[in-house]
């Protein structure tokens, strides 16, 4: 066994704890047969795509992991030409926001990836057994405010886990990477404009609403929209289930009760140049 192996794997399942209160949508379910929603593979629409780690357990122990799973996603993408406007990868899980090009590769393009990322996953650490929790979950998303409410939810997750002190520090973000203008993956514009200010804002905490919005449409696969979208979307898709009322996207927000306003946005604190300011953060070994 490589050295660190099963230390790293059982160091995990503590890191697992904090993450799961930033991302509770990825919680296992506490019923034993709870039944699949079905699943929606439509090309042309932009999805929510997320997994996280078996057993809450931690995935990306150091950068070398991160930084492998970026090169995957990057092969996947060649493979399988897909539109990717966000990423997020955390200890115990990831976020990608994308749109497929064609009808059924999503499941191609994320089945590919999984899979590879486990054997090379196990072949590095000499281990066995699952390294995701089940299938991915995925959701559609209308492109209109509430793309920008998923975009802002991703790239805040660093943050909302108390991993930095600012959502920039994050180095395996989509969010770096508009930060800094050096992306390690192709990543596209959004259909919708971000706002000129947009660090500013994903720094800014998400409202209770939308926060139960985003995460009751992870849980459940369900669109995330305006109620006709929604709709009209369910029986495009022939997704299974009640919809989730969504809310309507806002921009002042919480993250949490009694978080009080920000107040007017600051500018984007960009160093000339485009190199960052703060080195990465430390390894989260040990958390």
């Amino acid at each position: 066994m490589q050295p660190g192996g099963r230390a790293a794997a059982h160091r995990g399942a503590r890191v697992g704890v904090m993450i799961e209160a930033a991302c509770p949508e990825l919680r296992l379910p506490e019923e034993p047969f709870m039944p699949r929603t079905a699943r929606a593979d439509r090309g042309g629409i932009y999805y929510h795509v997320m997994s996280r780690g078996n057993a809450k357990g931690t995935v990306f122990h150091d950068s070398s992991d991160y930084d492998a799973f970026v090169s995957i996603i990057g092969e996947a993408m060649t493979k399988r030409p897909t539109r990717l406007v966000a990423w997020c990868l955390m200890p115990n899980h990831f976020h990608l926001v994308a749109q497929p090009y064609t009808d059924g590769d999503l499941g191609a393009w994320m089945h590919w990836m999984l899979t590879t990322h486990v054997t090379r996953h196990r072949r590095r650490y000499d281990t066995t057994g699952r390294i995701w929790q089940g299938r991915f979950k995925c959701f559609p998303i209308q492109v209109d405010a509430h793309l920008l409410t998923v975009l802002r939810y991703v790239e805040r997750n660093p943050l909302r886990a108390s991993l930095v002190a600012a959502v920039q520090d994050w180095p395996w973000c989509s969010l770096r990477a508009r930060w800094t203008g050096a992306s390690p993956l192709p990543l596209s514009e959004p259909p919708v404009p971000l706002p000129e200010r947009w660090i500013a804002w994903v720094q800014t905490p998400l409202t209770e609403a939308e926060l139960a919005a985003v995460r009751g449409c992870a849980r459940r696969e369900q669109p995330y929209g305006d109620d006709a979208w929604r709709r009209i979307t369910s029986d495009r898709l022939s997704l299974e289930g009640r919809a989730v009322a969504p809310g309507r996207p806002r921009t002042i927000a919480s993250d949490s009760p009694g978080t009080p306003h920000p107040g007017p946005r600051p500018a984007i604190d960009r160093p000339h140049g485009g190199t960052p300011r703060n080195v990465p953060p430390q390894e989260l070994k040990g958390n």
